[in-house]
């Protein structure tokens, strides 16, 4: 693989792979963190809501409209698993990113490759196609129940 070939790589699949996870991973944290925080919020007003004296109907039935949402928020997070999208993005992105700084060192495989760039290409690759199965793998999971 000659020098300009190895660079139309990097631009075209390597750090579009890159952002790609990048985008993804912040996008899962937000989700996340905005349903945490959401959860948190939640489940300490419940408590205050049920204690408010039966003199207020519409107390009971807005701490039973709060269990609910906490109940929903809660399934949503366990069944769409924002969470481990967002480490598994975050993992693959960062793995990707130190790959670059491997090769431009000569470390590790690379000190002793005839061919460092046909290396490179196939352990990025090789990264891609694990995240890609262990999606595969969840979302297979998630099916069965």
């Amino acid at each position: 693989m000659n020098k300009e070939e190895f660079e139309a790589y990097l631009n075209n699949r390597y750090y579009d792979q890159i952002n790609w996870y990048d985008k993804k991973a912040m996008f899962n944290q937000r989700i996340y963190e905005t349903f945490q925080r959401i959860l948190i919020v939640l489940s300490a007003l419940t408590p205050i809501l049920v204690g408010i004296e039966d003199s207020i109907w519409q107390g009971r039935w807005l701490a039973i409209a709060v269990s609910f949402a906490v109940a929903v928020a809660t399934s949503a997070l366990t069944t769409f698993k924002y969470h481990e999208k967002w480490i598994n993005y975050r993992t693959t992105c960062e793995t990707l990113r130190k790959e670059i700084h491997f090769y431009n060192a000569k470390i590790r495989e690379y000190a002793d490759s005839e061919d460092p760039e046909g290396l490179f290409i196939e352990r990025v690759e090789s990264l891609i196609s694990r995240e890609n199965t262990l999606w595969l793998v969840s979302e297979k999971i998630k099916e069965k129940h």
